[in-house]
């Protein structure tokens, strides 16, 4: 099922001037469509797949994506109008065969059969894609396309292979689209977190004088993937950033006592990310990472307070400096302080708590508030939590204490 909210999507649309957003990125398709979008994406070319999203609410989603895909879009998106081309995997459906002689039968019936790509044929999917705008009126329309993932060489294809179409950037569209959540895009996001949790939890039992980073990761990574057991759902992938010690660049450090374990960590499900991170020490830290930590306490507190709709992004940057330079550090320039979570690219999404940032913070948007300290000859000091952005303010889908916590005293 799309997670797009098309009555938002409308309203954007038509703010830009669009008619239709044409969306290449696998993860946007994913998005657009409700299914994966196949593995002929893998080269991360335009081509492979396109999701048509109407700038008019009332008409159908579509798409063009592989033979080899289409299976799973119509399982998972029945109401999406769907084209399909061929690429290199060749595959047919064996009901009823059983001897070797009636397999060519099979290919025939099925329309399987015959030469296949090397591995996709691009104005295959350009062809297809044409044909859906015009069976809704849009070949000579105003398209909007995600050109913040889309390849240059394949987009000047695109308007060599449909050149009535006025194809524009896209992108803010689809940005400001995924900014706000739907609720099973935080519901995934929950989860996500619970997760990674789970993980930190098992992890910290794993810290003792000797235990190798390697063993914390795996810990981790164990702990996540048994509290999604626990949960009843799955896990799509996980990743984590974890340092031991003094040495940042040390992945063979082991734990020593007195000195910093930073695991910044997530999950993901159906391709949703979470985002925190927690500090531990196993025995009592130095003074200087005391004080440390203190001033980032007291900036995470000062921008959490100015997460609210209607206020900005950049206002929550400002804040968290503020608070840093009252705690006596002049030289601490923290390019952003956290973002949005989701399912797009990468772990961190659009917007950002950066200097100066006018966007406004809105219901509905999953940010990650982090407040980080990194210094080599010293370690790692970082806390960050997950919230869903309410009328009222925010609420945190984290439940571990934020502090410092010395695992010898447990």
């Amino acid at each position: 099922m799309s997670d797009l909210d098309r009555s938002r999507a409308q309203g954007l649309m038509q703010a830009a001037g669009l008619d239709a957003l044409v969306l290449f990125q696998p993860e946007a398709f994913r998005y657009a469509i409700g299914a994966p979008a196949g593995v002929a994406t893998m080269w991360g070319r335009a081509g492979a797949a396109a999701a048509l999203v109407p700038a008019d609410a009332s008409l159908p989603l579509a798409a063009v994506a592989s033979d080899h895909a289409a299976l799973a879009i119509r399982l998972k998106s029945p109401a999406v109008d769907l084209r399909t081309h061929r690429i290199w995997i060749d595959g047919v459906d064996l009901q009823g065969a059983t001897r070797l002689a009636d397999i060519d039968g099979c290919y025939r019936r099925s329309g399987a059969g015959g030469p296949r790509p090397e591995t996709f044929d691009r104005s295959r999917c350009f062809d297809l894609l044409g044909d859906l705008l015009a069976v809704r009126g849009l070949s000579h329309g105003r398209v909007g396309v995600d050109l913040e993932f889309m390849p240059a060489a394949d987009f000047e294809a695109l308007r060599r292979a449909l050149p009535t179409i006025s194809w524009v950037d896209g992108s803010d569209v689809l940005r400001r689209l995924r900014a706000i959540k739907t609720p099973n895009e935080i519901h995934r996001l929950r989860r996500a977190a619970q997760a990674a949790e789970g993980g930190l939890v098992r992890m910290a039992k794993a810290i003792r004088p000797g235990s190798c980073l390697a063993d914390l990761s795996t810990a981790w990574k164990a702990g996540a993937q048994d509290a999604a057991t626990a949960g009843g759902f799955s896990l799509s992938g996980h990743w984590d950033f974890i340092s031991v010690g003094p040495d940042l660049s040390n992945m063979a450090a082991v734990v020593s006592p007195g000195v910093l374990i930073k695991a910044d960590v997530g999950t993901l499900v159906d391709g949703y990310s979470s985002d925190g991170a927690r500090t531990f020490s196993y025995g009592p830290v130095s003074d200087l990472a005391q004080d440390v930590f203190k001033a980032l306490e007291a900036a995470f507190a000062a921008g959490l307070e100015q997460i609210r709709p209607g206020n900005t992004f950049g206002a929550v940057h400002a804040a968290m400096l503020s608070s840093m330079r009252r705690d006596g550090i002049g030289e601490y320039f923290r390019g952003h302080f956290g973002h949005s979570v989701g399912g797009s690219v990468g772990i961190e999404e659009w917007p950002f708590f950066s200097a100066n940032n006018p966007e406004l913070i809105e219901v509905g948007m999953v940010v990650a508030l982090e407040a980080p300290f990194y210094g080599q000859n010293f370690g790692a000091l970082m806390i960050e939590d997950q919230f869903l952005v309410t009328a009222s303010g925010v609420e945190c889908m984290n439940a571990l204490p934020r502090n410092l916590r010395d695992l010898s005293a447990d």
